[in-house]
């Protein structure tokens, strides 16, 4: 698992990364009440906003951390959006990109290194 400066996570399996944000992210904002997602097939450039969080005490963007191509979103999201604070580094991932250029992984932090950033 790799994390962004922007607190999202990401995993690889062969050329399609799963997206969320980090549980670090969640505690921050607090009880999620409302998940927006990008549509299947958008075209996505690293550090671009491509979703909205909404919780209890504010609004947040969601930025992917790597280039490439929108292939699958978490349906479930819509009607339990407080899975992302159950699960948020697992169940509740965000969507699935395939990536355009894979060498946008070695930017990301591994976990001890975010461990570091967000203490």
């Amino acid at each position: 698992m790799k994390f962004s400066k922007d607190h999202e996570w990401v995993t690889v399996d062969g050329t399609i990364a799963t997206i969320g944000i980090s549980d670090h992210a969640q505690g921050q904002l607090g009880d999620v009440v409302f998940v927006e997602l990008p549509k299947v097939g958008r075209v996505v450039k690293a550090h671009e906003s491509v979703a909205t969080v909404e919780s209890v005490k504010a609004a947040s963007e969601v930025y992917v951390p790597v280039s490439g191509e929108v292939v699958a979103v978490n349906a479930e999201l819509a009607g339990d959006p407080a899975l992302v604070n159950r699960a948020p580094e697992s169940d509740g991932w965000f969507m699935k990109v395939k990536l355009s250029n894979a060498g946008e992984l070695a930017e990301l932090m591994d976990k001890a290194a975010y461990d570091k950033f967000v203490g």
